[in-house]
């Protein structure tokens, strides 16, 4: 588990501003502690740092998994959100989604067109529970 490069960080803020634009600076400084996002087998995590000072008696090749799995980078370098950041990105989210068309033409859509392109769904955790680790 390491820390993310410049690149990585500045891959993962893109795409969480998106969705909860400034308030990204409130998941990592909270009321509780500090929290910290760490890479780990191309799956960004996000945790305490108490918990990653704890975590550095683990050998990396026996670590599966450690905090919340935020996404997860592509071959590509494009960074996917997974549904399990949610919890998190809620309270502080304008929505979970990218619209497709403006309020305007939602309403004059036929009823079988896209208005939000997918980002996530609860089905898509268990078609690929396995592999979330």
């Amino acid at each position: 588990m390491r820390p993310l490069t410049e690149e990585e960080t500045r891959a993962l803020f893109e795409k969480l501003s998106k969705y909860i634009g400034e308030n990204i600076q409130l998941l990592v400084d909270r009321p509780d502690g500090a929290y910290c996002f760490r890479l780990h087998k191309d799956r960004v995590y996000y945790l305490s740092e108490r918990i990653l000072k704890l975590a550095t008696n683990i050998p990396r090749e026996n670590l599966v998994s450690l905090g919340t799995c935020f996404g997860k980078f592509t071959k590509s370098q494009k960074f996917r959100l997974h549904i399990t950041a949610l919890d998190y990105l809620a309270p502080y989210a304008k929505g979970f989604g990218v619209a497709a068309k403006s309020t305007q033409e939602c309403r004059k859509v036929d009823p079988m067109a896209i208005v939000v392109f997918h980002q996530a769904d609860i089905g898509e955790y268990i078609r690929h529970e396995e592999t979330l680790t």
